[in-house]
């Protein structure tokens, strides 16, 4: 990959295994919106962004080298090697296709509070409804910037919202969420969890830590582990994702315990890309989810 600029833009070039379609409709990003094709923008880490795609030239607009290198590399994890990755997972047919057909995914690098706040909102949620949610919480307790003529709102700390009563927070329209939110702000705040213990932890102390939060499950903490902890030994499973693993690897019905545990064995410390792969795959090709 080679780094130019032209004007206020960064120009990535001979960029491999990354498509912006695939990085922002696989589920685990809810700021970055479609505004043409292969164009989308978006706020992470307290700044906006447009990106856009030309086969493997990638161009980042009105940011700077700096910005580029101090948060975008990390946040689109351009210091892993996808190819070997898919390698190493395309050991059957299913994973084969899978990794082929959403083989530009990375597991993106955001930040974990908004990652903890992000996947409480999304429990029994469509990713439309989280989106809208989460934009009323930025809006209303966000701070407001600039870019390219609009206004974009940044995603309000811990501090913010733990001042906030459950009443408060109503005008996000998050429903039964609210509580779950304010009580994760609480515990962020007071130091009851503290992001540098967390991140110091195993993936199974980390996941224990997360589920001392209200609201936050199974699956929610294993979303936290792997989008906001980088937790890539996590394989979320909802109800998606264990009729798919039934629908490819079974012939019937099984627990979640069970897909959790077969994931374990046959995924081991990849479990978290190749969730991502058969997921993104499975749902554009309606395979498993009917």
């Amino acid at each position: 990959m080679r780094i130019d600029t032209d004007n206020n833009n960064v120009v990535l070039t001979d960029v491999r295994d990354f498509d912006v379609n695939h990085i922002f409709d696989c589920g685990q990003c809810f700021r970055f919106n479609r505004i043409d094709e292969n164009t989308y923008m978006g706020v992470a880490c307290g700044r906006a962004l447009r990106i856009s795609q030309n086969s493997g030239d990638i161009t980042l607009f009105n940011t700077t080298v700096d910005d580029f290198n101090d948060i975008w590399h990390d946040f689109f994890d351009f210091g892993t090697d996808y190819s070997e990755i898919k390698d190493a997972l395309a050991r059957d047919d299913v994973m084969r296709e899978a990794c082929r057909f959403g083989g530009g995914i990375r597991i993106l690098r955001q930040p974990l509070w908004e990652t903890v706040v992000s996947f409480i909102i999304s429990a029994s949620n469509n990713i439309p409804r989280i989106k809208g949610i989460i934009e009323r919480l930025c809006e209303s307790f966000g701070d407001a910037i600039r870019f390219e003529g609009k206004t974009f709102h940044t995603f309000p700390a811990a501090s913010v919202l733990a001042e906030l009563s459950v009443e408060d927070l109503s005008v996000i329209r998050a429903g039964f969420r609210d509580k779950y939110i304010i009580d994760a702000a609480n515990k962020f705040t007071s130091g009851a969890l503290c992001e540098e213990y967390i991140r110091s932890l195993s993936t199974p102390e980390a996941k224990k830590a997360l589920m001392s939060i209200n609201g936050v499950g199974n699956k929610v903490s294993d979303c936290i582990l792997l989008f906001g902890l980088n937790r890539a030994d996590s394989f979320p499973v909802d109800v998606w994702i264990k009729r798919i693993i039934e629908h490819c690897y079974f012939d019937s019905e099984q627990s979640i315990d069970t897909i959790s545990r077969f994931a374990e064995e046959k995924f081991g410390s990849l479990g978290g890309y190749a969730q991502q792969y058969l997921f993104y795959w499975a749902r554009e090709n309606k395979i498993g989810i009917n």
